[in-house]
């Protein structure tokens, strides 16, 4: 048993040598009572367990307190509590520095606000109440059984002076109503009167004074010079030649039609094919300011006439100036050329219709009825030259915008652009009757097409429409053009010679060409930086259009 009790000691030493060292060394002696728990049990002995108590004696808090108490900053509590319990007394020492304002009760910073109930209606009367007369009622003051001087507050001397009257009781009072002369039954045509009758106590009223006399006649004086036109004179016309020679070594003018061009520009015979445009290849440039239409010559097309809002009218050949014809002083709005192109119209802003010799540049007469000329068209007919067509801003005359007449002469065909005009040619009345509709938008440029066959409308819903121009004046839903923004511009509209085409400018100055059987579109070219106003397709060239706009260019494209 020693044994046993010497290796357990020595068990757990740090090294070998330590146990040799004890091993040599005397043994020590051992507490009994320390291993006693290692010893045996006897038999024949018996244990007995004894009870522990671990949790320490703690008071229970219902002997410590005698009460139940409520925390003061409770809002809410959730049972019936009794009379001692809600008025008990806080327990804790008091802050001897809480001075008396901290020490009284109080639900925010300022103080103690009871809460109370003011109608809307009453709070706004009050307010506007004091707001205009500076008094209004106190809402401390019971107001229901007494009605003096305390129960209110700012200006009392003014409460008293009007009673206490509110801003909603001391209104301006209404005036009955004005009655009239009873003007018998309705049934009763020549006695009855009804809303025309005169008022009870109506008066008739007398000759104005002097002095009203003399105001009545310069108001109608000055509406009178409003209402009236001023009539300007015409302004002086001439003309400025750009070429050295007027007449070649044969005695002819510009207008001769050139031979040497590599095509043939005096046959009436429209080309085979058509194609495309795709580049630029040369630029007219003279105009200050917007150009506002373009003509080429009649049949050869080798003479380019073009108006602009600078007031000026050019004539050019195929790639310089030859004329420079001047006599409007204010922009010129269209140009049309007679049937052999020896003449020409323009119109003007100035309200003046002026007709010129293309071969002189000579203002043979002029034309005005005091209203703006908007468009002008030449009769085609070759024995009515001397007769022309203007679509005036007088709306008491004629209100149309755009005119143009079908090489068959069988009647003249005259859109009305404002489909709400009142009043049309009678030769044209069931035309437009037929043609016109609510749903129509204004459409101020029109074209004929080389066949005489189509009209094409450029419509303001940036759709160009075809109308027959031959036995029915119908639309062609088939023929609707879409694809481009002319919205509030009236871009002129052409077609190719071999009618494969249809070209028009745009309001983002680009050109715009469809196929006329598909009513495809086709190509797009960036033409201007403004508006291009004008497309011109050459009667000749194959693939050459002109066009023109706002930004004073005329370009040629092919």
């Amino acid at each position: 048993m020693a044994a046993t009790v010497e290796s357990l000691v020595s068990y757990g030493t740090d090294s070998d040598s330590d146990n040799e060292t004890k091993s040599n060394a005397s043994p020590e002696k051992v507490d009994p009572d320390a291993l006693a728990h290692l010893q045996p049990l006897t038999s024949g002995q018996t244990m007995s367990l004894a009870l522990l108590n671990s949790a320490p004696e703690v008071a229970v808090k219902e002997a410590v307190e005698t009460g139940v108490h409520l925390d003061p900053s409770l809002k809410e509590v959730t049972y019936n509590p009794t009379y001692e319990t809600m008025f008990a007394p806080e327990f804790g020492p008091v802050n001897p520095y809480r001075s008396q304002q901290m020490a009284a009760p109080r639900n925010m910073l300022s103080g103690y606000a009871e809460p109370a109930h003011v109608n809307d209606f009453m709070f706004e009367q009050q307010r506007r109440t004091f707001s205009t007369f500076g008094y209004a009622l106190d809402p401390s003051v019971d107001t229901t059984s007494q009605n003096s001087s305390n129960s209110y507050i700012g200006a009392v001397d003014e409460a008293e002076k009007k009673k206490g009257l509110t801003v909603f009781e001391v209104g301006p009072k209404k005036h009955d109503k004005r009655k009239k002369v009873q003007g018998g039954e309705s049934d009763d045509i020549d006695n009855y009167l009804g809303p025309w009758a005169k008022y009870v106590d109506e008066k008739d009223g007398a000759k104005p004074s002097e002095e009203e006399q003399k105001e009545l006649d310069e108001i109608t004086a000055k509406r009178q010079k409003k209402g009236r036109n001023e009539e300007e004179a015409p302004a002086e016309e001439k003309t400025i030649l750009h070429v050295k020679d007027a007449y070649d070594y044969q005695g002819r003018s510009y207008l001769h039609v050139p031979q040497d061009v590599g095509i043939n520009l005096r046959t009436a015979d429209i080309p085979d094919k058509c194609y495309l445009p795709k580049k630029q290849i040369h630029v007219w440039t003279g105009h200050t300011k917007g150009v506002s239409a373009i003509r080429l010559f009649p049949v050869s097309g080798h003479l380019l006439l073009s108006c602009s809002m600078d007031c000026k009218i050019k004539v050019r050949n195929c790639f310089s100036l030859v004329s420079l014809p001047l006599g409007h002083s204010k922009a010129v709005r269209d140009i049309c050329f007679n049937n052999t192109g020896t003449q020409y119209m323009s119109a003007a802003y100035d309200r003046y219709l002026k007709l010129w010799d293309t071969e002189t540049g000579q203002c043979i007469s002029r034309f005005t009825n005091r209203k703006v000329p908007y468009c002008v068209k030449f009769n085609p007919d070759e024995d009515k030259q001397n007769l022309f067509v203007a679509g005036m801003s007088d709306k008491k005359i004629v209100q149309l915008h755009c005119v143009t007449f079908n090489v068959s002469n069988v009647r003249a065909l005259m859109l009305v652009v404002n489909t709400d005009a009142s009043s049309v040619m009678a030769d044209l009345r069931t035309i437009l009757d037929r043609t016109l509709t609510p749903s129509m938008h204004s459409m101020p440029a029109v074209t004929l097409s080389p066949n005489g066959k189509w009209l094409a409308c450029q419509s303001m819903d940036n759709q160009i429409l075809i109308f027959g121009a031959q036995n029915r004046f119908r639309l062609n839903k088939k023929k609707i053009f879409k694809g481009h923004m002319v919205a509030g511009y009236a871009c002129q509209v052409d077609f190719s010679p071999d009618m494969s085409y249809v070209v028009s400018g745009d309001a983002d100055g680009k050109l715009n060409i469809w196929d006329w059987k598909t009513t495809k579109l086709y190509h797009r070219i960036k033409a201007h930086d403004k508006v291009c106003i004008s497309a011109l397709w050459h009667p000749h060239e194959t693939s050459k259009v002109i066009t023109c706009g706002w930004d004073g260019l005329i370009k040629l494209w092919d």
